[in-house]
């Protein structure tokens, strides 16, 4: 029998296809749809492409140095392992601008916004789900946050409006525009690809028949289910007793036949729903048993 891959090389040859397509992806963007029409985007990647429109130093030399100070600072920040992963994704990015041509797909102002947001976001995306960034603005958001006390979005938000304005002054209203819709089309871009297409949300059910829907939910859902002891405090004297409370977490595609289930069991069920942004392990995407 052969010897089953061990765990870190499988992740490690996962993360590497990840970071890989992502700088292909990328470097598309960049070199198909926003350097021949001038756009820029957010963040770091905005700053080298507003530097070279301006200086016209090529951008494979601006994305190393305006990102070097980004990938020291992630080494302090996040970890060693993080900042050597970045800094190899950068450096595969300026590469790969540097010496892979790509054809120029389109002239149209809108589309280039758009596809090219598109593109540029699955790249950073991509990246991130390898575990690393082809832009250091984040790491100095998180630096920052933990010094001034204030959230990484509105950090991040002040440095693109800060981007975008100096864009409207130097460049011209109209792309200064154009590229806030590249930088919107990449931020829901990251967002899909790090977070996928299943939405999973948390539900929270307090019932009297909490044996007859955790039953439910393992046999007609497929999925499982954390029973916590509580006591329940309601009425106009805070009346006590003691019930079942149950935690589980489903796609948002089942939420609809989960309440459903529930409506036919108990009507009178208190049921509270938390978005989940990322789950790891049990059987939450497993398919519903058969029977």
């Amino acid at each position: 029998m052969k010897k089953p891959i061990k765990l870190p090389v499988k992740r490690l040859l996962r993360d590497s296809a990840f970071i890989i397509t992502g700088i292909f992806s990328a470097s598309f963007a960049l070199k198909s749809f926003l350097l021949p029409n001038k756009f820029i985007d957010g963040g770091a990647t905005g700053i080298a492409l507003l530097t070279s429109e301006l200086t016209h130093i090529p951008l494979w030399v601006l994305l190393l140095g305006i990102n070097l100070p980004f990938i020291y600072l992630a080494s302090k920040v996040v970890g060693t392992t993080f900042a050597v992963k970045t800094s190899l994704a950068i450096s595969g990015l300026a590469l790969c601008v540097a010496i892979v041509s790509f054809p120029d797909v389109t002239h149209d102002k809108l589309l280039v916004a758009v596809f090219g947001g598109f593109f540029l976001g699955a790249g950073i995306g991509l990246s991130v789900r390898g575990g690393a960034v082809i832009d250091g603005t984040e790491v100095l958001a998180i630096y920052l946050s933990r010094k001034i006390g204030t959230t990484i979005g509105d950090i991040i938000l002040c440095l693109n409006v800060i981007i975008f304005s100096v864009a409207a002054y130097l460049l011209s209203i109209e792309i200064a525009l154009y590229s806030m819709i590249t930088y919107l089309a990449a931020a829901k871009t990251i967002d899909f690809v790090i977070e996928g297409i299943e939405e999973y949300i948390g539900v929270t059910i307090i019932s009297t028949q909490s044996e007859d829907i955790r039953q439910m939910i393992i046999d007609n859902l497929g999925r499982g289910v954390t029973v916590y002891r509580g006591n329940g405090g309601y009425g106009k004297r805070g009346q006590s007793k003691e019930i079942d409370i149950l935690y589980t977490v489903i796609t948002r595609l089942e939420l609809n036949k989960l309440n459903a289930e529930i409506e036919s069991i108990d009507p009178e069920a208190f049921v509270v729903m938390n978005a989940v942004k990322e789950t790891r392990g049990g059987i939450i995407k497993k398919r519903p048993l058969q029977h």
